[in-house]
């Protein structure tokens, strides 16, 4: 009896261009010569999520973790059989999200990890481009250090450059400055011994890899999009929390 393909639940919204982008991904990878060979997704793209900068970084915000569980029991009511979380930061409430449900979710941090493990130049010092927040709260830091990587984030100011960078993705006015500001980072990261990149920031993953860079880049959004078709077809026994 030929296995019934798995709903895809997105918890999406942060942000919402970088929501769809993941959508984007999705159907592009897809093999697919007609619409009933593409999965079947819901998405809850939702940009009312308190934010994940003010809660993190500032210390201001209100706590998204009661949002992000709704969001994620209203997807599993509608008939998702597995979460995914097109959003690096999120990531550091997916214990509490998992919780809340009884379907699994995708971990993009872990999977990113395991891609970069197998990356064929074997590189051991990764740029992160990811927000501050990714690094106050040690999100890829302790998962890449317990399989012998090295995370290299940006400094000061250029960390500052990368945020704003990402904030005017968010705001839909990215300029050719901002291009600019995102290959410093990376360039400076590279001086600094950085032997591969890992885009670790969806709104960075809409820009897609900074200019000049020669060293491998491996882009989160697409690792999930790839483990979210393996576990929506029952290909492959994906990563889940």
């Amino acid at each position: 009896m030929e296995q019934r393909e798995k709903i895809v639940g997105i918890i999406g919204g942060m942000g919402p261009e970088a929501t769809v982008d993941f959508m984007h991904r999705l159907v592009a990878a897809t093999p697919a010569r007609d619409d009933k060979d593409h999965l079947h997704v819901l998405a809850d793209n939702n940009p009312k999520i308190p934010s994940r900068i003010a809660a993190l970084i500032e210390g201001t915000g209100e706590d998204p973790t009661p949002v992000l569980c709704r969001m994620a029991q209203g997807l599993e009511a509608q008939g998702a059989d597995f979460l995914v979380i097109p959003c690096n930061t999120a990531h550091y409430y997916l214990p509490a999200i998992a919780r809340s449900v009884r379907i699994p979710l995708l971990d993009m941090v872990e999977l990113s990890v395991k891609k970069l493990l197998g990356a064929g130049s074997n590189p051991r010092r990764i740029g992160l481009l990811a927000t501050p927040a990714v690094r106050l709260v040690g999100l890829y830091s302790g998962r890449m250090e317990g399989a012998g990587l090295e995370a290299m984030f940006p400094r000061q100011p250029e960390e500052d450059a990368l945020l704003a960078v990402i904030k005017a993705v968010k705001a839909g006015q990215v300029s050719e400055r901002h291009r600019k500001d995102y290959a410093q980072v990376a360039k400076s990261l590279a001086d600094a011994g950085a032997e591969a990149f890992l885009i670790a920031c969806t709104e960075l993953s809409v820009m897609g890899p900074p200019e000049a860079v020669t060293a491998p880049v491996i882009d989160t959004l697409d690792v999930l999009v790839q483990a979210t078709i393996a576990t929506a077809r029952g290909e492959s026994s994906s990563l889940e929390f």
